[in-house]
């Protein structure tokens, strides 16, 4: 309910940001999607998904989803890792023995499969060229790789987006199968999960939207591309109902309670979404966030953290852009489609998101205590007022004594009471919990005359938990 109050209150200012991209001939059509927990909330389309028919985009409307198709690759890896089949380690070479590599010698490394997936192969950036390259065979494949790949960077040391990648990826699927990649995707992801209008190939009975390219004023069709071994980096043609579904399966394992079932289990589908390799200063990025961010890749997707998560990937391809991400606390997010070439749709979804957050409120809570965390803050609130050896011994984790024994813990004690006592009889006093403490932590503050003395404890991770930290400070009025 939060999630869609907080996107009806944003309503106006997310449908500014779509409703004139068709007037500025950003695209002939334009649709998004906004969803929270239980599916779509919000949602418009404008303009025309074939020029001339005069119909506008919904969300039964099927568009290229480009690089978005990446998520869905790593999904299969993963399911292969957790089957014993796939080791993210192994070298390419193990799935596509043609693959020799160029300079630089001084680094003669072969990049292994996880370096493929988190864009960390050491191969140059090839956007404008690995769009072209879909319809590329197996066999046109092993002869291209086999002529020597340039590195930019020694594989495994940096970031570089790198379509290439992920074609040698459809290749490890393949061989660790035995089934075409198009094969192995549809019968293991799609159809498992219900994405009945997510396919590689156009679908003639379907409402699908034509791509085009503005030139000198006008827009020109551009041709689908057949699938070949870089659709794994971009081939899938999808709806905003069905890459909806496919982002709530991914989101929904951010939460501890998720139990949704699928063809991945929920650990290594946090997995996907954690950051893998840290993207470089200075790439590009379009989170808004008031304060500094972590910004990386994960397995396919795109990852900015900091105390707040937010998830996404966008496609782009001749005649289409595409975007898709999500808030993870909040489970507010949003796809968004255009059928113009180099549309970027992530530009207004990012800043649609961002309304809809800015409308939640607080985003994140702090993580509760235990109950072990808060029944042993009550025995040190107790000792702390009257010191007993036994009781402290009762909860306190062995390194205790051993660190700061407890005649110097007495003493501490003392000091800060004569600095800020005597101690009233008031009750201790919770402080607010922050973003940074774990459920293993709490502090808390406890009156004298002059002022209080501050309180933080750490709980130990053993089993029941005990107190492996104890410290006290002191704070005048």
């Amino acid at each position: 309910m939060r999630a869609k109050a907080a996107i009806d209150q944003a309503t106006d200012d997310i449908v500014g940001l779509f409703e004139n991209r068709v007037a500025d001939q950003k695209t002939p059509g334009s649709f998004f999607a906004v969803f929270g927990p239980d599916g779509i909330v919000l949602e418009r389309g404008f303009g025309e998904t074939v020029l001339g028919n005069e119909t506008a985009p919904d969300h039964d409307t099927v568009f290229r989803i480009a690089s978005c198709t990446k998520s869905f690759t790593c999904t299969m890896l993963l399911m292969l890792r957790d089957r014993g089949q796939l080791n993210l380690d192994a070298t390419i070479t193990d799935f596509v023995p043609a693959f020799r590599a160029l300079a630089p010698e001084a680094a003669p490394v072969t990049p292994s499969v996880r370096m493929l997936m988190t864009m960390s192969a050491g191969f140059p950036t090839d956007n404008p060229w690995g769009d072209r390259m879909e319809e590329m065979t197996r066999a046109e494949l092993d002869e291209f790789v086999s002529t020597g790949i340039r590195y930019s960077s020694t594989p495994g040391t940096r970031f570089e987006y790198s379509n290439l990648g992920y074609a040698l990826l459809n290749e490890v699927i393949t061989e660790i199968t035995g089934r075409s990649y198009l094969e192995a995707m549809t019968t293991e992801i799609l159809e498992p999960l219900g994405l009945s209008s997510t396919r590689f190939d156009e679908d003639p009975d379907a409402d699908v939207a034509l791509g085009y390219r503005l030139a000198n004023g006008a827009w020109q069709v551009q041709p689908f591309t057949l699938p070949g071994v870089f659709s794994a980096m971009g081939g899938l043609f999808s709806t905003a109902t069905d890459l909806v579904r496919w982002s709530l399966w991914l989101a929904g394992a951010l939460e501890p309670e998720d139990t949704s079932a699928g063809p991945l289990s929920a650990a290594s589908r946090r997995e996907l979404q954690q950051i893998q390799r840290v993207v470089p200063e200075g790439t590009s990025k379009v989170a808004e966030f008031s304060e500094p961010t972590a910004h990386g890749y994960g397995y396919g997707l795109f990852v900015d953290e900091g105390t707040t998560k937010i998830v996404s990937h966008s496609g782009g391809y001749p005649g289409f852009s595409a975007h898709m991400r999500w808030h993870a606390p909040t489970g507010l997010g949003i796809v968004a489609f255009e059928n113009g070439t180099f549309a970027a749709s992530s530009i207004p979804a990012t800043q649609a998101l961002q309304a809809a957050l800015n409308s939640y409120g607080e985003l994140t809570v702090p993580a509760p205590a235990w109950p072990e965390t808060l029944a042993a803050r009550d025995v040190f609130d107790g000792l702390i007022r009257n010191w007993d050896t036994p009781s402290a011994e009762a909860v306190a984790s062995v390194n205790l004594a051993l660190d700061v024994p407890y005649e110097e813990r007495i003493a501490g004690i003392a000091k800060a009471i004569g600095e800020v006592g005597p101690l009233t009889d008031a009750a201790l006093t919770e402080l607010p919990r922050e973003l940074r403490d774990t459920p293993a932590v709490t502090n808390w503050t406890i009156a004298g005359e002059r002022g209080r003395i501050r309180c933080h404890i750490l709980m130990s991770p053993e089993l029941p938990p005990r107190v492996q930290t104890f410290t006290v400070t002191t704070e005048n009025h």
